[in-house]
């Protein structure tokens, strides 16, 4: 079996201790996780110190190229980086799973690697010449989730390096043996120190938000969890970006086509099965099509293979872990106890694995858990409705405000209500299409900040005003 290290100052770091990775689809062992300690992680954020101080110096163009050598590696990889995504993740190689993410990596890096920030140039007349420069800010942290442990840790380092920051990246103690292997892959074209990966279980994730050489933290993850990397930063007022969760709510009005938007709608919901932050979470349909909705995605649905993600056959693969496991079944139970309608699904699979079907809600409202709360699974509620007015206010009495979705035959009157949603990002007859040039960010509870574009690597400078 085998035992993973560290990589810091780009070098290989042995740990005394060690922790098994299993497969999610049979339980299996597929690698092990080295534990860091807090000395590791000191050491990593002083090598990734030292080499800011040249980093940071290294001309705008040179970057750029850096981080175009970086996306050659990981396409030259990205075979190898999926299998071990999806031994590990769960997900299958096939369809949106492991392969598809490699393919998000590695089309953001390339975006962002074309990205730049030119100086700016406010004033330039007799009373003389302002000019506004945008500078790296240090080192930045990382901590990245188990849902997209690849795709995300691209958004989190290749806009810092790109703007002249070093990066110390802690993955999910569920998915790590991915990460190191991209950090491993792209420390074979960046200056050692650049991107170095410590890995362990929370305590070290902690340590690493509160650390004082940690000039700003990234994280995606829950909003509990965000919370407390936020007050982690006090102390040595941080600069963040927190992606947290959402409970995102789609809104079909009545003038849509059932059978047109089923394919959209069920994998807006069902991506990565459903264990995405932006998936569509809530689904609220006019009561005059409620009827046509349910059946256009019960029969989308059940032509859906879900099995272990090494066969290429499976569409969606397990669940990650116990713990959501459980969550996902819990809430089903508490909407059947409640008097819901299931529609396909609602019984985990029996066998080993962390197995859940697709499963579609109908016939519950506001007050139900599983509309409520964040179910991170391979679950839709459907919720009816009557009056589009009202049904906008119900979408944004959420405390989270990620993405949402307007469904129409009509797109600037679907345009109109999208506008209404109290979301960072919101599409219209599509959900969770992010790009790499279109800046994501939440609202309310979902998070600060945002990623992607332009406006996500800002997020990695510090403004410098210069007056002459």
């Amino acid at each position: 079996m085998k035992q993973y290290t560290l990589l810091i100052g780009g070098e290989r770091v042995a740990t005394e201790h060690h922790a098994d990775i299993r497969n999610p689809s049979t339980g299996e062992v597929v690698g092990q996780m080295p534990l860091a300690t807090e000395k590791d992680l000191d050491r990593a954020v002083a090598a990734a110190n030292a080499a800011f101080k040249l980093w940071s110096l290294v001309p705008d163009a040179e970057r750029a190229q850096a981080c175009r050598d970086v996306a050659e590696k990981i396409a030259e990889h990205s075979e190898e980086i999926a299998h071990l995504l999806t031994l590990e993740q769960g997900k299958p190689l096939n369809g949106l799973g492991s392969r598809f993410e490699l393919g998000g990596a590695l089309a953001w890096t390339r975006h962002t690697a074309e990205l730049s920030l030119p100086v700016e140039v406010l004033q330039d007349n007799n009373e003389g010449r302002v000019e506004l420069h945008r500078k790296p800010i240090g080192v930045t942290g990382s901590i990245t989730p188990w849902n997209w442990p690849v795709m995300i840790a691209c958004w989190h380092m290749i806009p810092a390096i790109r703007a002249g920051n070093t990066v110390v990246i802690k993955p999910s103690p569920l998915t790590p043996l991915s990460t190191i292997r991209l950090v491993e892959v792209i420390n074979e074209v960046l200056p050692p120190g650049v991107v170095n990966v410590v890995t362990g279980e929370n305590a070290i994730g902690a340590a690493l938000s509160a650390h004082p050489g940690i000039a700003k933290m990234t994280f995606t993850g829950s909003t509990e969890t965000g919370k407390k990397v936020m007050a982690s930063a006090v102390a040595t007022l941080k600069r963040l970006t927190l992606e947290l969760g959402g409970n995102d709510a789609g809104i079909v009005l009545p003038d849509a086509d059932p059978a047109r938007i089923a394919e959209g709608l069920f994998w807006g919901a069902f991506i990565n099965n459903g264990q995405t932050c932006a998936a569509l979470k809530r689904l609220y349909v006019h009561e005059s099509l409620y009827d046509q909705v349910c059946q256009a995605l019960t029969d989308y649905a059940a032509k859906i293979t879900v099995g272990d993600g090494l066969d290429e056959k499976s569409v969606l693969g397990p669940v990650q872990n116990a713990m959501q496991l459980n969550k996902v079944r819990e809430l089903v139970e508490d909407a059947k106890a409640r008097g819901a309608r299931i529609l396909i699904g609602g019984e985990p699979q029996e066998g080993p694995g962390y197995f859940y079907p697709v499963t579609l809600v109908a016939d519950v409202d506001h007050g139900v858990r599983l509309v409520d709360e964040e179910q991170f699974g391979p679950v839709l509620p459907i919720i009816r409705y009557s009056d589009v007015d009202e049904v906008i206010q119900r979408a944004n009495s959420s405390p989270f405000g990620l993405g949402g979705s307007v469904w129409s035959a009509d797109p600037e009157r679907a345009k109109h209500y999208a506008l209404q949603l109290e979301c960072g990002s919101v599409w219209i007859n599509k959900h969770g299409a992010i790009q790499p040039n279109a800046p994501f960010g939440g609202v309310k509870q979902s998070g600060i900040g945002v990623e992607f574009g332009a406006d996500g690597l800002k997020e990695f400078t510090v403004s410098q005003t210069v007056l002459s």
